[in-house]
């Protein structure tokens, strides 16, 4: 039982939307409370709040497997992304979920603004990522290595999508296709190898534009849809953004560079050094209020 009415945002990343529950000493929500149903209701778009996932903003000391996962890193990292998909499981990592991890840190006032555009350390299940804050109100990740993962297919429809398998701490399979993305139907789970996705997949149908008309000098341009293990088609993924831009440098026998990528919800960048990759884009708090003890009980 909810001693109190507990307070709640809703937020997004390029219209990639979550439930953020602030729990700084780990009190209101640990896990006892904050269960798979809990979080199916608070995602529900109907009977509750709506949302592609919860993120429970809470410091790594209150988090159990913040030990296992952060190993040697865990004294940097003050606070832990506790991030759970729509269907109740936990989740490694979310780059659009991060960064308004962030932005929640300096709108609650948990986060000074200098150390933020600094650049700071946040756990996850994936590992520890450094992200920052920008001056011009966008925030940057620090999503880690792409990890090649091999040659895959997606069946859709009857129709089979060749694809490249990525590690940016979460799987991901980014098909390249001359087949214009939005005419596909993502309303199902796209079919994969389960030997080689036996914890599932996040699946990306990825449209390369012309060079030529990369904005800004990019390397790369390409259109992205997105069906998201656990969540279904989203208006965006920070992760499967990463892993179609490092499919499309790849197709192209590069992996440096930097590449737009434009979703459903809006634009991402994201650049490759040869080393890491960085993903940048906006974040916003659409509202905050509470939970109300009516609902909780329901």
């Amino acid at each position: 039982m909810i001693d109190s009415d507990p307070r709640v945002l809703l937020g997004h990343g390029t219209e990639n939307d979550f439930v953020v529950l602030p729990d700084p000493d780990g009190t209101t929500w640990p896990e006892a409370r904050l269960d798979a149903e809990l979080v199916r209701r608070l995602c529900d778009r109907r009977a509750g709040l709506g949302g592609d996932g919860v993120l429970r903003v809470v410091r790594s000391a209150h988090v159990p497997d913040a030990p296992a996962v952060l190993g040697a890193a865990l004294g940097e990292c003050e606070w832990f992304m506790d991030h759970r998909n729509a269907d109740g499981s936990h989740a490694e990592m979310c780059g659009n979920g991060i960064r308004l991890y962030l932005h929640v840190l300096l709108t609650e006032g948990l986060l000074d603004r200098a150390a933020a555009e600094a650049g700071v350390l946040v756990g996850t299940r994936g590992g520890p990522r450094r992200v920052g804050a920008r001056a011009d109100g966008s925030y940057w990740v620090d999503m880690g290595p792409a990890v090649p993962l091999g040659r895959g297919e997606a069946r859709i429809g009857g129709a089979v999508f060749p694809g490249l398998g990525v590690s940016m701490g979460n799987p991901h399979l980014a098909c390249l296709t001359d087949v214009e993305v939005d005419t596909l139907d993502l309303t199902v789970l796209p079919g994969v190898d389960p030997g080689m996705f036996p914890d599932g997949v996040n699946v990306e149908l990825v449209n390369v534009l012309a060079a030529a008309d990369a904005p800004g000098g990019a390397s790369a341009h390409v259109r992205l849809r997105v069906y998201e293990r656990g969540v279904g088609e989203t208006r965006s993924c920070g992760t499967g953004a990463c892993a179609a831009a490092w499919a499309a440098l790849d197709a192209g026998g590069r992996t440096a560079g930097t590449v737009v990528v434009d979703v459903p919800g809006g634009r991402l960048t994201v650049g490759f050094d040869g080393t890491t990759t960085v993903l940048s884009g906006p974040a916003v708090v659409v509202a905050t209020g509470v939970l109300t003890r009516e609902w909780l009980a329901g």
